[in-house]
């Protein structure tokens, strides 16, 4: 999947469960905005949009931008 299609669906209100080294996230959205959260210990960041969960959600010192084309979804 494109990076593009992603950010789409996750706007149209997708929710998803990904991989990276081994590790468990979540995206998930409410009324309140988008959330990069870590399975295994609930660590969660939020965010007011989909431009700045791809920018700005840290995982393992990486923007999520930076890591989309590794991850495991």
């Amino acid at each position: 999947m494109e990076l593009k299609e992603f950010k789409d669906r996750i706007l149209m209100g997708e929710e998803f469960q990904f991989y990276f080294k081994d590790q468990s996230y979540w995206i998930s959205q409410n009324e309140n905005g988008y959330f990069l959260t870590r399975e295994h210990d609930g660590y969660s960041q939020s965010f007011k949009s989909v431009d700045d969960l791809f920018r700005l959600g840290i995982i393992q010192g990486k923007t999520l931008e930076e890591i989309f084309d590794v991850i495991d979804i």
